[in-house]
């Protein structure tokens, strides 16, 4: 027999560059599966310092990467549990929100990466999280989610960026056209699709072109 018990749990986050009066830009980024949050922040180190600072949450599964038990990665979620690892993992990010207590003149933008795009489309979904910029990043919307559960940010205005690589070895052709296609219907055609030339990777220049 399967119980379920609740009890008080402590993760971390790392956080890059120094927030202050000249920061105009807030990201709020999910790595990938076989991440871990203070190694993804290198892809944000080449934004301006002074404007950008950005805060890397961190999933709470991790594993070793390799049989020599040296490199570790991390992981949101798996099948087992879902809904229930989904409700720990969205109680965990409001944390973070609320720690960090983000002034409104600054430009929030959320961003996910891989396996983070369905941890993101959950939360800003489920939360009706208010935000400028939302990007999803050689990820796919969870099936759940419908365009109803997104249709506040027509009211905010939210930009939104789909991006993925056209040689992407997770996704192939037929799935890059689905998954197009179902961009048109969550977003209801207001989704800017960016493919690039590449696999499943994340590319500085295209973060930096972002902002």
């Amino acid at each position: 027999m399967e119980k379920q018990i609740s009890y008080k749990v402590t993760n971390t986050y790392t956080t890059l560059n120094v927030f202050s009066e000249k920061t105009q830009n807030v990201w709020i980024v999910l790595h990938g599966l076989g991440y871990l949050s203070r190694f993804f922040l290198r892809y944000f180190d080449e934004l301006p310092p002074d404007e950008n600072y950005i805060i890397a949450p961190q999933a709470p599964s991790k594993y070793y990467l390799d049989k020599k038990y040296k490199y570790v990665g991390a992981s949101w979620l798996t099948k087992e549990n879902t809904a229930l690892e989904t409700d720990n993992v969205l109680a965990y990010l409001d944390g973070v929100y609320k720690a960090e207590n983000i002034p409104p003149r600054c430009r929030l933008l959320i961003f996910g990466f891989s396996q983070g795009v369905s941890i993101v489309a959950r939360w800003v979904a489920k939360r009706q999280l208010k935000c400028d910029h939302l990007v999803f990043y050689a990820g796919e919307v969870p099936r759940e989610i419908a365009a109803n559960d997104f249709k506040f940010l027509n009211q905010n205005q939210t930009k939104i960026t789909v991006i993925v690589g056209n040689k992407d070895e997770y996704l192939t052709e037929q799935r890059l056209t689905d998954i197009s296609k179902r961009i048109q219907v969550v977003f209801e055609g207001r989704a800017e699709q960016l493919v690039f030339e590449g696999g499943h990777e994340v590319r500085k220049q295209i973060i930096n072109g972002l902002i």
